[in-house]
């Protein structure tokens, strides 16, 4: 018997263990099989594979029930989730829903939390969105005294950004924009005429604004590396919410987990819940993982020297609140206290649009799955507003289009076949940064239990007076650029939408240089157990204004490499 348990032990122990196998753990599992680590990966959620379980990617409007509408009763019982832009009748089975995975709110600080549980996570939904930070985004809160100092700046992850671009294949200019650094480009979409015309009133009249196409992870001419993972040319679809049978936009389901399995390294073991990473008190250090298997309910161990925790930035607080023991009585790595704490978010509640009445000779034609950008321009290299840091926001032009719908008969017909035009509409939302702070949390329900038997997490994030601020900055920037532009009927909107229907929850497990201080050190490692790396979203010491998938995966990568280096010097 004692020789079955040791066997059994060792069919259970690998070199590292990844913890979720969305944007940054797909990351982390393709560095680290590629180094030759026999790898585990842990996924909460089913099984996606590429291609063959995307039931919905090639079906036409009308092969929806409903024409891609949800029908009142789903909107009714999720509340939360089809808040959410992409939950459509041709996406849902993507989206975790209300009540299968609950979670517990403040009354009066309500919290969207959307979530992606299958292999893959929220890589198959993402708005593919992908700009580097600049070495003020990392200097920010140094300067502002807002956050902790951030431990490394853009010198340190530049190689590791231009590593997952030329992989993961990114589309955009060389735009020569200081707060906005270029990155290892592939060929870029277009911006329409009306977005030009923008563009050129724009650099006439500021010279620290810039309109530029958006940055985005979409193969627009494919390299070897992009034919090497089975990807092919994005066919501008523009229903990447489906999952992409060509590969056109960068997932994990495309890219690094099929790349990471064809290593012959990676065991992807879907349907497992982990519960909580286990600190060896004898040992003095992290041994492995407790997982719940999703099917059975039945609790088992999985053994490794490394550990990678990716379950996206709340699941990842959640665990590592979950893992306690003698040495850790509050959670994992939380001597501090911190942990959990400093939640941050993007705001993206406030909204700009108008109409131009020039160019009704031209319209566009075909799709475009990327719009224009205007990279953040406020509080950039000096503190000049009554706010701290800043906001950027996209930028789109349409020209709007109808079908005369009077007459009967005949003439009706004629009138329903012939498309009319008529101005230009123009639009932008913004996205800004907010605040890291204490009172902004999560913690463990320890009373309320999940489907699991796990304690439920509590979220109390909430916007405060400098978003507010922001929001009105904002309004009154964006609209003066549309009036100096000659744009007319310009009209403000906030939304009101609540924290986490960005998508871009961040914080709570925090990188710093200080123990004191910080959850994380500049290497993503605990500070107090050397072999766990957190490189999601929870890791993030402040969350600039650019969408953070791209500097999850740089760090990700970054984390892998010191990581097996250190077991190779055998300091873990």
């Amino acid at each position: 018997m004692a020789n079955f348990n040791i066997d059994s032990k060792k069919a259970r122990t690998y070199d590292a263990i990844v913890i979720g196998s969305g944007i940054s753990g797909g990351w982390s599992a393709k560095e680290l099989t590629e180094k030759g680590l026999k790898t585990l990966v842990l996924e909460r959620g089913r099984d996606v594979q590429h291609i063959k379980d995307y039931p919905t990617t090639n079906m036409m409007p009308w092969e929806f029930e409903h024409r891609e509408r949800l029908p009142k009763a789903v909107t009714d019982a999720n509340p939360i989730v089809s808040r959410c832009y992409n939950f459509k009748e041709s996406s849902q089975h993507f989206f975790v829903k209300d009540n299968e995975h609950p979670y517990v709110q403040d009354k009066d600080r309500p919290f969207d939390w959307i979530r992606g549980y299958q292999v893959g996570g929220k890589s198959l939904l993402w708005a593919r969105q992908t700009q580097r930070w600049s070495k003020y985004d990392f200097e920010g809160p140094a300067r502002d005294k807002f956050a902790v100092e951030w431990p490394i700046g853009y010198d340190d992850i530049a190689p590791w950004y231009s590593h997952v671009e030329k992989f993961a294949g990114i589309t955009g200019n060389k735009d020569g924009i200081d707060a906005l650094p270029d990155g290892e480009f592939l060929a870029p979409h277009d911006l329409n005429c009306v977005e030009k015309y923008f563009k050129e009133q724009v650099s006439k009249q500021y010279k620290d604004r810039h309109i530029i196409i958006g940055r985005a992870a979409h193969i627009t001419e494919p390299k070897q590396i992009h034919l090497d993972q089975g990807r092919a040319k994005c066919q501008h679809r523009v229903m990447c919410e489906r999952g992409c049978p060509f590969g056109g936009y960068f997932s994990s389901n495309a890219s690094t987990i099929p790349w990471a399995m064809k290593t012959g390294n990676m065991t992807l073991r879907p349907n497992s819940v982990v519960h909580s990473v286990i600190y060896d008190d004898k040992k003095q250090k992290v041994t492995g993982v407790r997982v719940i298997d999703a099917t059975t309910k039945e609790m088992m161990e999985f053994y490794a020297e490394i550990i990678f925790v990716n379950a996206a930035a709340l699941n990842t607080n959640l665990i590592l609140l979950n893992s306690t023991s003698s040495r850790f009585p509050e959670g994992l790595g939380n001597d501090n206290g911190l942990l959990g704490k400093y939640v941050a978010f993007h705001n993206y509640r406030a909204t700009v649009s108008g109409e131009y009445e020039g160019f009704l000779d031209s319209t566009t034609d075909g799709r475009r799955p990327n719009s224009g950008y205007i990279p953040r321009f406020r509080n950039v290299y000096k503190q000049e507003t009554d706010f701290l840091r800043g906001y950027a926001a996209g930028f789109g032009a349409n020209r709007q289009s109808y079908n005369d719908k009077s007459g009967m008969g005949e003439s009706l017909k004629s009138n329903l076949l012939e498309t009319k035009y008529g101005n230009w509409s123009v639009g932008s939302h913004m996205m800004g940064e907010t605040i890291p702070k204490e009172s902004n949390y999560v913690a463990l329900e320890k009373g309320l239990k999940d489907p699991f038997g796990m304690p439920q997490l509590k979220i109390s994030v909430a916007y405060d007076d400098n978003d507010e601020k922001m929001i009105k900055d904002y309004m009154t920037q964006v609209s003066e650029m549309f009036a100096n532009a000659g744009f007319k009927n310009i009209r403000t909107n906030d939304n009101g939408r609540n924290p986490g229907n960005d998508i871009h929850e961040m914080g709570g497990a925090r990188m710093g240089k200080d123990p004191k201080t910080s959850v994380l050190n500049k290497w993503n490692q605990l500070h107090v157990a050397k072999n766990v790396f957190v490189t999601d979203g929870a890791c993030m010491t402040s969350t600039s204004t650019q969408n953070p998938s791209l500097t999850y995966m740089a760090l990700s990568a970054r984390a892998v490499d010191h990581a097996v280096k250190e077991m190779k010097a055998k300091n873990l």
